[in-house]
């Protein structure tokens, strides 16, 4: 069986849309290290659509020169959950759409890869709410912007989590780990 771990970059006030604000802080060898060792065990990559339509212009034409992460952005498969998209090969190589969002699907995905989600609030909302994410790992910046999409939004059931780990980066960033509580 393999195993779901999310990585987001949040502020403190938990948004996680489209992650501007980290440009201040950089992006130190200890971030780089650490997002490293959450993709390195991953044989697939799950990501909802709007992700997957911001990654792909964004990583496609990397290169390893430009960026130690593009191989494994670009060679790694990527599964995008999506009820409208249904050509991702055809968007991003190595590219699969899974059509809309059903759990069993993804079960079946998870029992025979190691998937790494990025982004994709909506896809993690329903990976969370069916326990199927082992591990959230989240990226807090030590700013708050007062507006933006939340991981977990005002109005939503209680979420419980067990805290796994916690690191503290070089750029100010603390690095926390939550699994599914106990």
């Amino acid at each position: 069986m393999g195993v779901i771990r999310v990585h987001e970059f949040t502020t403190v006030d938990g948004v996680v849309d489209a992650p501007m604000w980290t440009m201040d802080y950089g992006f130190p060898d200890d971030l780089a290290t650490s997002i490293g060792a959450l993709t390195a065990p991953a044989t697939g990559i799950l990501l909802g659509r709007t992700t997957f339509e911001m990654f792909a212009p964004a990583w496609s034409t990397r290169t390893a020169e430009e960026d130690p992460g593009a191989p494994f952005f670009n060679d790694t498969t990527k599964y995008v959950v999506s009820s409208t998209l249904t050509d991702a090969e055809g968007v991003w190589r190595n590219s699969t759409a899974l059509g809309g969002y059903d759990a069993d699907r993804i079960r079946a995905l998870k029992a025979d890869h190691d998937l790494y989600v990025s982004g994709s609030a909506t896809l993690v909302r329903g990976l969370v709410d069916d326990g199927l994410v082992d591990e959230l790992h989240l990226y807090v910046y030590p700013v708050a912007v007062g507006s933006g999409i939340r991981l977990f939004p005002e109005g939503r059931p209680q979420t419980k989590l067990a805290l796994l780990g916690v690191e503290s980066l070089s750029n100010g960033v603390a690095h926390l780990t939550y699994g599914p509580a106990a």
